[in-house]
């Protein structure tokens, strides 16, 4: 979650106001101009599913169309949205950067569809090139500046940036580099994976590599229902859709050295709905041997070039566990709008009555001004 003091985030029910405005720029962001929105015009969707997270729409005021102004080549936009709480001034937060891929003229200003930064790194190479050897921290920036001049990048606790990659063959573009992308044999290329993190530009335009969410880490944020509280109205399903309960994750260079693993790593929790059993690798027969006639096993593979070492496979493999466990029990709902929430946190939600549950946010939107927002959430079934 972004910067919020505690007692901004308990007073969100009692918000007054909830200002915004817009800020575009044709120079790559070294300068922005301040513009109005069209009420209910600007609509943000932050979702870490999608290979762009940020995505809105937006109807802004006072702005030419065309090189002097607003326009899809090189035009980018930052969205702000603003808490007011008595008494207080406005407390802003950024509601995405964005590039410009499409504009209209309506009756009162132009109307803009808005992707995140990503879209400006899928690019493809002009030729295919070699990246590497060399370490994250060096490889990621660069390649990040030639598509993005200026943009920042920021690594978050969890990912070791220090962490050597090989040399890469990158026939296609930045993103699959940069990313989860594959070669033409199928193996992974993607330096984030490889990381067991992944790659995102946030809210303010960063672009960021953190780890995968788990549901072990700490809530940011406690929706609580009733009055007061800022849960409105939570609807639950489940689904086995993207299940999956053991991963064996290899490296393989593709140079003739010795392949990297596989890694494995399983649901091993017997209170969890998708228990893999006691060791589905070395002993695949205990369940029926044990009785547990209850286990199913979903198994997912996963090779990259970018691994160079048998403790990196083990932590990709952990880190896709914790992304593919929990989508069979996920949560949507309508609660305040809290403009500091992102996509990846976890939130304590009162799902009933003095009935408390972990979730992930997967994704959330919400409309500048309005006052609430939409989220779809997942957490881990447990058996009762």
């Amino acid at each position: 979650m972004m910067p919020i003091a505690a007692e901004v985030l308990a007073a969100l029910p009692q918000a007054i106001g909830r200002p915004y405005f817009a800020e575009w720029s044709n120079d790559g962001g070294t300068t922005w101009t301040r513009c109005g929105l069209v009420a209910g015009s600007a609509q943000v969707t932050a979702d870490r599913t999608a290979e762009t997270r940020y995505s809105g729409q937006a109807e802004v005021l006072g702005v030419a169309e065309g090189r002097s102004g607003v326009n899809s080549i090189t035009s980018a936009v930052r969205l702000w949205q603003g808490v007011q709480l008595p008494r207080r001034d406005p407390i802003w937060f950024p509601a995405g950067r964005y590039s410009v891929t499409h504009t209209s003229k309506t009756l009162h200003g132009i109307s803009l569809e808005l992707d995140g930064l990503e879209d400006d790194l899928r690019d493809p190479f002009p030729v295919p090139r070699t990246v590497g050897p060399g370490p994250a921290r060096t490889l990621v920036p660069a390649l990040v500046g030639e598509a993005l001049p200026g943009v920042p990048v920021a690594w978050r606790a969890g990912v070791d940036p220090d962490t050597q990659v090989p040399q890469i063959v990158a026939a296609d573009d930045r993103w699959s580099v940069l990313s989860s992308g594959t070669d033409s044999a199928g193996a992974g290329t993607g330096i984030a994976s490889a990381l067991a993190g992944e790659i995102w530009a946030d809210a303010r335009g960063v672009i960021t590599v953190g780890p995968v969410p788990t549901l072990d880490d700490p809530v940011v944020w406690s929706i609580a229902r009733g009055v007061g509280g800022a849960l409105v109205q939570p609807q639950s399903e489940t689904t086995r859709e993207g299940l999956a309960n053991v991963w064996a994750v290899s490296g393989d260079g593709g140079d003739g050295s010795a392949a990297v693993g596989p890694a494995f790593a399983w649901d091993d929790d017997p209170n969890s709905l998708t228990y893999a059993g006691p060791d589905p690798i070395g002993d695949p027969g205990a369940p029926q041997r044990l009785g547990l006639y209850g286990i199913r096993v979903r198994t997912q593979r996963y090779s990259s070039s970018v691994i160079t070492s048998y403790g990196q496979a083990l932590q990709v493999a952990r880190a896709k566990l914790a992304d593919s466990l929990g989508v069979q029990a996920s949560l949507s709902l309508t609660a305040v709008c809290n403009p500091a929430l992102e996509a990846g946190d976890v939130v304590a939600v009162e799902v009933a009555v003095d009935e408390w549950e972990r979730h992930i946010i997967d994704s959330l939107s919400y409309t500048l001004g309005a006052a609430s927002m939409t989220c779809k959430t997942r957490t881990t079934s447990r058996r009762l």
